[in-house]
């Protein structure tokens, strides 16, 4: 018996799953126990911790995720530095659980994405998408001894799908009621939902990003005042809202295209608040970091208002990601999702910080159970198909 069907018999499973989002911040590492698969999936969260990037790197990495700044030997170098960042991610993850190393079954890696083009673009007679996330899986592979699944996106693309979101899946084998009408929220760098209708079958599932989560909040702290991030939503709620620049900023065609829709720092990423900067040069610090933190929550509302109140009415909301620590973002999101009931995905038992890598360890369990990962509905592939490539330790 070969070494991937012994994996796909196993009931019960030790897998590690390892998430670097746009914000680059570190490396998202969950340890889990992952039993059975598809409809019959049980998880148990026994292990997160987010390992961070050496000083200076995210600079480095961001600087290589912009087609002007780029340079293919830095990327090439990348990918493999990388790779090795995550490997001792998930040997420090084991040392944190106690685990041998010897004792996990399964690595499921997103990497870290340096380019994202869901449009299609004709280039010599073919018509293609394309994405790139870095941070090769046979590294991890080796360095653990450990079989890895990687690169997940690129099989959907190739099935005519925009390679994103890909958590939907997991969020309907996790989340999905009979009797509720539920949407999934996770706010990392670009925010993304998922609706689950009551009683809805895996072809019913909606899901899109819906724009930028933290990643405009994020970017303007460090331009005015050297910090990553707004820390519970402090400075936001010193400012006031500046009307001219929030429908300037809700007016961006994304905001209304119609799913299904990813997007990135391509579209929301340095050109997008440079013209933020140009626009409110004049206005106060606190005043744009209240407005841009204001037009993250309504972009998602006016997503779900657009695309999602048609087909259900939400009775909850379940909010993951980074986002759930910005307070006043959460209020704002709550002051408009008005008689929603809006969770933090801990209320269910799962932490919002570990949700994304927690959906990957699942997607490499998918992958080796020969389930499909994609959702055709969210990415608007063609069919379902069996993501990720497989590298094995030995």
């Amino acid at each position: 018996m070969n070494i991937l069907e012994k994996l796909s018999r196993k009931k019960t499973k030790i897998v590690i799953g390892l998430m670097s989002g746009t914000s680059a911040d570190g490396i998202d590492t969950a340890l889990v126990t992952i039993k059975k698969s598809g409809l019959n999936t049980k998880v148990k969260l026994k292990e997160f911790h987010t390992f961070p990037y050496p000083a200076g790197f995210k600079q480095f990495l961001l600087r290589n995720s912009q087609a002007e700044t780029t340079r293919i030997d830095d990327i090439a170098r990348l990918n493999f530095l990388i790779g090795e960042f995550f490997a001792d991610a998930a040997i420090a993850i084991c040392k944190k659980a106690k685990i041998p190393l010897s004792d996990v079954d399964l690595i499921g890696s997103h990497g870290q994405t340096i380019h994202h083009l869901p449009q299609k673009k004709k280039i010599f007679g073919k018509k293609i998408r394309a994405t790139i996330q870095i941070g090769e899986p046979a590294v991890i592979a080796k360095r653990t001894g450990v079989v890895t699944v990687g690169d997940f996106r690129v099989a959907d693309i190739a099935v005519g799908g925009s390679g994103a979101p890909l958590v939907p899946y997991i969020d309907y084998l996790l989340f999905r009621s009979d009797k509720l009408n539920r949407a999934l929220l996770n706010i990392g760098g670009i925010a993304n939902v998922t609706a689950l209708s009551a009683g809805c079958s895996v072809d019913d599932v909606f899901a899109f990003d819906t724009g930028p989560g933290n990643m405009v909040i994020d970017s303007l702290m460090n331009y005015y005042f050297n910090l990553p991030y707004d820390k519970n939503g402090k400075v936001a709620s010193k400012g006031k809202i500046l009307p001219e620049l929030l429908w300037w900023m809700l007016s961006h065609s994304y905001i209304s295209k119609k799913p299904p829709k990813s997007t990135g720092r391509e579209v929301f990423g340095e050109t997008f608040v440079n013209e933020i900067l140009l626009r409110a040069k004049k206005e106060s610090r606190e005043d744009i970091i209240a407005t841009v933190t204001e037009f993250t929550a309504l972009s998602i509302f006016q997503n779900y208002v657009y695309f999602i109140k048609k087909l259900c009415n939400v009775d909850e909301l379940i909010v993951s990601g980074g986002g759930v620590h910005n307070s006043y973002l959460m209020n704002t999101l709550m002051k408009y999702f008005e008689g929603v009931n809006v969770f933090r995905i801990d209320d269910f038992g799962l932490s919002s910080d570990a949700k994304e890598a927690v959906a990957f360890a699942i997607l490499a369990n998918e992958t080796i159970s020969g389930n499909a990962g994609n959702m055709v509905q969210a990415t608007g592939a063609e069919r379902r198909t069996v993501l990720g490539k497989v590298c094995f330790g030995n």
